[in-house]
């Protein structure tokens, strides 16, 4: 992956914030996104969105499923999405969103949400998509998963977790700009400007999320330090960590980390960041000493976080997708 930036559009900053705050799918109008609530294992609920935009699920049965998992905070609607729309859509793929816990627009019923190592969410969905690709004979069309940010960490840390047996529900996985070290991500999102450009603006949402999320299960946390709180750490060591049953933020952000996982996995993968991502210090991303033969490895110097926007201004942010999906087809030999 040879990207270059556009010229008006120099740093990583400027790269991660064009692209979430401008960027469009291509139409302009709205997705036409079909919705299914499905029934998790603890009986909450989790939203999935697909894709609708053509009639490939009645004419091409055996088409290519993608999952994809959204960032922090993110869903459907988020500007990576629309763009994997885009290409999936170009491609005769059919593309699903499924939502993690309280962000498909609609607060969850239990008392968990998500966090960065939710493997086990996303087990218990990837085997739900395979059993949908599987047809009357037992044979799985093929089906690939891709996270982004947070959700990337999470599916590389389902992969790493699931060894040789992830190749039963998968044919590839893709992470796109995740923190595999949590506490090296965390830390560099709450550190600087970062702080006041990135972790609050998470924060407006989170916050309140959480907040609703006590309303509906008294005695959950401590209402009057999560109304202090001024950074994702802290945060995280008022609501996500205890919540979910981790100690504190440090042992949360170490145990979620997908990076000491990487050598067990035994699926293609690809892990692709750019090294001026302003969330992703580049010292701590993954080198070939630290994954598997099956993972490779995409770190161009440019590109923000989740960015990649390309062309003559106003741009658009297609390349990323578009050679992401072409490295599932040409990994996995698939026609078109």
């Amino acid at each position: 992956m040879n990207y270059q930036a556009p010229w008006w559009l120099p740093g990583g900053h400027a790269q991660t914030i064009w692209s979430a705050m401008c960027a469009r799918h291509r139409s302009g109008s709205p997705l036409p996104w079909r919705r299914e609530r499905w029934t998790a294992p603890d009986g909450d609920f989790v939203d999935v969105d697909f894709l609708r935009s053509t009639d490939f699920v009645k004419a091409a049965p055996n088409a290519p499923l993608l999952v994809l998992f959204h960032g922090l905070e993110g869903s459907s609607a988020s500007h990576y999405a629309q763009a994997f729309a885009d290409v999936a859509s170009q491609r005769g793929w059919q593309l699903a969103v499924p939502h993690f816990r309280g962000c498909s627009g609609e607060i969850n019923l239990a008392p968990r949400a998500y966090h960065s190592g939710d493997f086990e969410e996303v087990d218990w969905l990837l085997r739900r998509f395979a059993h949908m690709q599987r047809g009357p004979s037992g044979a799985r069309a093929p089906l690939f998963a891709a996270g982004v940010s947070m959700g990337g960490n999470a599916l590389a840390r389902w992969a790493g977790e699931m060894g040789e047996s992830a190749g039963m529900h998968v044919d590839g996985v893709a992470t796109i700009c995740s923190p595999l070290d949590v506490t090296a991500g965390g830390n560099a999102i709450d550190s600087g400007i970062n702080r006041h450009l990135y972790a609050r603006l998470f924060l407006r949402t989170m916050i309140p999320k959480a907040l609703a999320k006590l309303a509906q299960h008294p005695g959950l946390f401590d209402a009057d330090r999560l109304r202090s709180v001024r950074d994702l750490h802290g945060f995280d060591d008022v609501f996500t960590a205890p919540v979910h049953g981790f100690r504190d933020a440090d042992d949360y952000w170490r145990r979620a980390s997908a990076k000491p996982l990487l050598a067990q996995v035994r699926v293609p993968m690809l892990l692709l960041n750019a090294r001026n991502d302003p969330f992703v210090p580049a010292h701590s991303l993954p080198t070939p000493d630290n994954v598997s033969a099956q993972v490779q490895l995409w770190q161009p110097e440019q590109g923000g976080h989740v960015g990649f926007a390309s062309g003559a201004w106003p741009g658009h942010v297609l390349y990323m997708p578009a050679q992401v999906c072409a490295w599932f087809a040409g990994a996995q030999c698939i026609d078109g």
